[in-house]
């Protein structure tokens, strides 16, 4: 009988040698603990930054401009929030309809939304408990969200239709607890019925869009509650009667552009597509005015001209402010569109501001412009009612 003896070797962790230096272990694997890190993007926007030993040589970094300092001291707290990744095993409760489903295919995560249905067939009526939401996309500068839930019952478009939640402000995690009631609703309406839930980002001069879930209600059979714990998607395509938000007012769009050589920012008026009808014609009469504030001299106001009876003016307009560039990141810039009428005060439609304090697409696309001058970006912008313009 042959007996083989075996000798076991410790495996030793990898260590840095006092020179500096990693051992071979270590360097062979290619995780290099000390491996600089100088930019994190999140969303299109990055973080500066890097973590340095003091045994390895320090990188000397260029100098940035006054004006680049000014606008980076601007916009350090904004990216978008894709880290907050909720996973299937983190719900404890139990469910129905079983875990959330999965997020969408590109990896981002909007978050996930409870809540709760019940059809009383005796009353007539829906209840719908919205509890609470779990990892939200952070849409505001300070990574946090102002959430709040809006009903709506497909289709029609009503505003009965449309009911809403509180805001819980400044959480990614909000606590509704809140039941809102759909009276009315028949068996037949059931049947041909979907209800939707979008969770918005409040926000004073519009909202954000976050995520939504939709639910046919011939899921749900009377007088038994259905729990729902699911992951919200991104906006399904609208039809005509669906507008989610009952104060839109129409499109603008804008081109913004910051030219080096004439130091001034370059606004460009381009169109309006499905503007608010203001007249009994069932048309407006549009000018758009935009507005760099603050001024306290109120020279910053421009006007477009007026383009009677449509609803989709075209312009073409551009305008020119001549200013420092670093300047740019203390200014906001009002862009509101009225209709003209004679002898009486004119219309507001709608409005929308751009600058550090707003949100979304409008946030993005004042930092596109500060960030990278001598390149003009176009949007499209949501106009809103609740703006209250500077007259």
């Amino acid at each position: 009988m042959v007996r083989i003896l075996v000798k076991l070797v410790p495996v030793l962790p990898a260590v840095i040698t006092t020179d500096g230096q990693l051992s071979a272990t270590e360097s062979s694997r290619g995780d290099d603990p000390h491996e600089d890190t100088d930019s994190e993007s999140q969303g299109g926007f990055s973080r500066q930054g890097s973590t340095q030993s003091h045994d390895l040589p320090v990188i000397i970094q260029k100098e940035k401009t006054e004006a680049d300092a000014d606008i980076d001291d601007a916009f350090t707290k904004y990216s978008f929030n894709h880290q907050n990744h909720i996973h299937p095993h983190q719900l404890t409760e139990e469910y129905e309809d079983g875990p959330p489903s999965s997020p969408d295919s590109d990896g981002t995560c909007l978050g996930a939304l409870e809540f709760s249905l019940l059809y009383d067939s005796v009353s007539n009526a829906l209840h719908c408990t919205v509890a609470r939401a779990r990892g939200l996309k952070a849409m505001d500068s300070n990574g946090l969200s102002d959430p709040y839930v809006k009903l709506h019952l497909l289709p029609g478009a009503s505003k009965s239709n449309k009911l809403r939640t509180k805001t819980i402000h400044k959480t990614l995690n909000p606590e509704w607890n809140e039941t809102l009631t759909y009276y009315g609703i028949r068996e037949e309406d059931m049947i041909k019925k979907t209800l939707r839930l979008a969770v918005l980002d409040e926000d004073a001069f519009g909202y954000d869009f976050i995520g939504e879930t939709r639910v046919p209600l011939k899921r749900l059979k009377a007088h038994q509650t259905k729990h729902f714990n699911v992951y919200l998607e991104k906006q399904f395509p609208l039809e005509k009667d669906d507008d989610l938000m009952s104060n839109d007012r129409g499109k603008i769009l804008l081109s913004l552009k910051y030219s080096t050589a004439k130091q001034a920012l370059m606004v460009g008026v381009i169109r309006c597509v499905e503007l608010a009808s203001m007249d009994t014609n069932g048309y407006s009469d549009p000018y758009v005015k935009i507005y760099l504030k603050p001024d306290r001299d109120k020279k910053s106001k421009f006007k477009t001209v007026v383009k009677k009876k449509t609803l989709n003016p075209e312009y073409n307009e551009e305008f020119v402010y001549e200013i420092r560039h670093n300047e740019l990141s203390k200014k906001t810039l009002e862009v509101t569109v009225w209709d003209k009428d004679i002898g009486k005060a004119n219309d507001f439609i709608g409005g929308v501001q751009l600058g550090i304090n707003s949100k979304g697409e409008r946030l993005k696309h004042w930092f596109d412009t500060l960030k990278n001058p001598n390149q003009k970006f176009e949007h499209w912008h949501t106009l809103s009612a609740e703006l209250v313009p500077e007259v």
